[in-house]
């Protein structure tokens, strides 16, 4: 039976992502223990909100090292929304804090700004386009079963840029500004958009990281 551990630091709608990897047929355990993430065989951070108080809640429940332990096993770990911004290894949000640095990197503010200099609204809520990258990132099992052009459901102000382009697994465009919509490195994984609300599109991504 596929386990995965969704991890409970008191950020994120749990329940949504509970049901929809419990729809993709895997046995869901909800946990704040770091004994139990460490025990995990694959992990979901999920996430809304902001980093800082993200990365201080994930301290104060001593899961910062048992979270960096399972990502250097191998095993799969996968971030959601506010989760993918801490996997990178800073944020600018509020001023500089430190993330889980699982994928170098650091997040910034999404542009409010079209390419054209009108502005646009922020965050950028709403539904939206996964494009390819310039890297080939869209070969990676993670999207075998997703198309160019499937739409997910987006909610952020902040979004993420990996230091190697290779760790953009695909795009999409808000604005004509290029902003990570899947980033993945190794064994670790993160979705700017929230898999548990994009219907089916959503639910194809999850399965293969329940996959993988």
């Amino acid at each position: 039976m596929l386990e995965v551990t969704v991890i409970d630091y008191g950020i994120g709608n749990l329940f949504s992502v509970q049901r929809s990897l419990e729809h993709c047929g895997a046995t869901v355990t909800v946990s704040a223990d770091p004994a139990t993430i460490l025990a995990s065989s694959r992990l979901v951070l999920p996430g809304v909100g902001a980093f800082g108080n993200a990365m201080a809640a994930l301290a104060e429940r001593n899961l910062v090292a048992p979270i960096r332990e399972v990502a250097a096993s191998g095993k799969p770990l996968m971030g959601i929304c506010l989760g993918m911004q801490l996997l990178l290894s800073e944020s600018e949000e509020f001023g500089r804090t430190e993330g889980l640095n699982l994928i170098p990197g650091r997040v910034v503010a999404v542009p409010d700004h079209d390419i054209d200099g009108q502005p646009l609204k922020i965050p950028h809520i709403g539904w939206n386009a996964l494009v390819p990258c310039a890297s080939e990132g869209w070969q990676h099992p993670l999207l075998k079963d997703n198309r160019a052009g499937d739409a997910m459901y987006f909610v952020h102000s902040f979004m993420a840029i990996p230091d190697d382009p290779a760790s953009r697994l695909a795009d999409c465009h808000y604005g004509g500004n290029a902003i990570s919509a899947i980033i993945g490195r190794d064994n670790v994984f993160g979705c700017q958009f929230h898999p548990e609300k994009s219907g089916e599109a959503g639910l194809r991504l999850i399965k293969a990281f329940c996959a993988l």
